[in-house]
């Protein structure tokens, strides 16, 4: 098929679909989101988190990969898993911070909407996460970036548990 006149097009195509799909879930997942410090004030953490992410972004966004949560003296690793808009460049993010309004660990893998603010440029890095599942779950992450990447945006971010 390499000389198959209509693969460019086809190219163009599926990247158009995948780009729709992402923004679809974004609007889906990030909807009734408005997560921030005000959503945790005076909230007292139930858990706590450690994430590691490789994240690729040029108008879009994608990234996968794993962590734990660390649950009433139990440890339950994780994958993670997501598409999004925004950014510029590649990635890997290392993430920790607590877990709000967690009354059981089934309520943790599913659907998260993310927004992200940050910066990478070699070893300096910054940003804040802050994410929401539909159970009312929220994570405030501080991540910490290696790599060259720009992100403003959001993404839909799926935990399932190991």
């Amino acid at each position: 098929m390499p000389n198959d006149p209509n693969l460019p097009r086809r190219r163009v195509t599926l990247g158009a679909l995948l780009f729709t799909a992402a923004l679809v879930g974004l609007g889906a997942c990030s909807s009734s989101v408005k997560v921030g410090p005000e959503a945790v004030a005076g909230l007292t953490p139930d858990a706590t988190v450690d994430m590691n992410q490789v994240q690729a972004a040029f108008i879009g966004s994608a990234g996968g990969g794993k962590g734990t949560l660390f649950y009433r003296g139990r440890e339950y690793p994780f994958t993670v898993a997501g598409l999004g808009v925004g950014g510029i460049g590649a990635s890997t993010l290392d993430a920790a911070g607590e877990v709000y309004k967690l009354k059981d660990v089934a309520e943790f893998p599913g659907a998260y909407a993310q927004g992200r603010y940050g910066f990478a440029f070699g070893k300096s890095s910054g940003g804040d996460l802050w994410l929401q599942n539909d159970a009312g779950v929220i994570m405030h992450l501080k991540a910490k970036r290696t790599g060259l990447m720009l992100s403003l945006g959001g993404d839909a971010v799926v935990i399932s548990m190991k």
